[in-house]
């Protein structure tokens, strides 16, 4: 995948903040970059993580589009202001986190959206990092139209009663059986959130389920091995990883 490029290819990509329909009808917005000369290509929801609808967010839906995607990613924070992305994100979390049935409505207008364009192949994934993991494994299991979806160390898919609330009502991993489609899963071993053993606990229950999955574990590794500007970046770890799911979005999507 990587420098994976026809040289005498056409490159080319408009990327910009559009609005929408989201969840009960608000109107959100949401970064959408496509390719500029495609007749036909997938697309992909980019659910964003907890730390807000923010720079990499936007860098990771460009380098999707860069092999041909066209990408949305939706301001799940929309309804708690404007501002920088950490600050709205905090907001967000001090209301208790966007809320689940609110962040579906999100995805699943963004994914009608996709489809609806006329260069759509009619086929979407979902992708989502952090918290944005865990909406994408309850987007999998509750939403129509996804094709593919990749959970990147998606804390919360496995919630004990005590910590459910309000904006997160229910534990995703007690909708397994509803999961609609192919799952890749990126974890590191080192993480605590999840914790090695709630990944183990949810490929059990996917074997059991006898879903189609692929989980990938790397030593060495806690939360957010993508993030190249945080401490927590592995280089090794991401550059693997992100083949994988390019590999992974290649064999569902196209």
């Amino acid at each position: 995948m990587w420098n994976d490029l026809d040289t005498g290819a056409c490159e080319g990509m408009i990327a910009e903040t559009i609005s929408l329909r989201g969840h009960g009808g608000d109107t959100i917005r949401a970064y959408y970059s496509r390719p500029l000369y495609a007749d036909s290509c997938p697309s992909i929801v980019l659910i964003p993580h907890m730390p807000g609808w923010d720079e990499y967010c936007r860098e990771a839906a460009r380098r999707f589009t860069q092999h041909n995607y066209a990408v949305l990613c939706p301001d799940i924070y929309a309804r708690f202001g404007t501002g920088k992305p950490a600050e709205v994100a905090m907001k967000a979390r001090e209301a208790g986190g966007a809320k689940d049935e609110t962040v579906m409505g999100d995805v699943q207008a963004c994914i009608d959206f996709l489809k609806e364009q006329p260069a759509s192949n009619h086929k979407t994934g979902v992708i989502g990092m952090c918290s944005g993991g865990r909406h994408t494994f309850l987007a999998a299991c509750t939403l129509e139209g996804i094709d593919a979806a990749a959970d990147l160390w998606g804390g919360g898919v496995i919630m004990k009663p005590e910590d459910l609330s309000e904006s997160r009502p229910v534990s995703p991993f007690d909708y397994a059986e509803n999961l609609s489609c192919p799952l890749i899963g990126i974890f590191g071993n080192d993480d605590r959130h999840p914790p090695k053993e709630e990944v183990d606990q949810l490929e059990a229950k996917l074997k059991e389920l006898n879903k189609e999955y692929e989980f990938y574990r790397y030593d060495g590794a806690g939360h957010g091995i993508w993030y190249y500007d945080k401490p927590m970046y592995r280089q090794e770890a991401a550059m693997d990883s992100q083949e994988k799911v390019f590999a992974f979005f290649e064999k569902h999507l196209r």
